[in-house]
């Protein structure tokens, strides 16, 4: 089983530095992913994560607390608002639209109900 949690957390953690260069795939979900997977697998590996000066305070802030930091939410605001003002630009059909609308407003009541994390 220490295999595929393994697996999956090399893969999540692949997708989270995808994200880090390709600017619409989220990166922090992945490393929450990875850091899970790991915790679950190697140790090695989660303590990695958890101390990388990156990816770790968020990390160790969602552990903790379900907390996100309040850079963490304005950035993924804009990131959000860009992407569905570029769908508008894009001329994307209504419906389309209409459904990351939805969706969008999803993600933001979920960011920001959570807590602020303190620094």
């Amino acid at each position: 089983m220490r295999i595929l949690w393994a697996t999956l957390g090399f893969l999540s953690l692949a997708c989270g530095l995808i994200g880090v260069v390709l600017p619409l795939v989220p990166t922090v979900p992945f490393m929450l992913l990875a850091a899970f997977f790991f915790a679950r697998s190697s140790e090695r590996m989660s303590h990695w994560l958890t101390s990388h000066p990156t990816f770790g305070p968020a990390i160790t802030d969602w552990q903790t607390s379900g907390a996100v930091s309040l850079h963490g939410k304005r950035m993924a605001t804009i990131a959000c608002a860009v992407v569905l003002v570029t769908s508008v630009i894009l001329g994307l059909r209504p419906g389309l639209i209409a459904i990351q609308t939805v969706t969008l407003s999803c993600v933001m009541i979920f960011l920001w109900t959570r807590p602020t994390a303190r620094r």
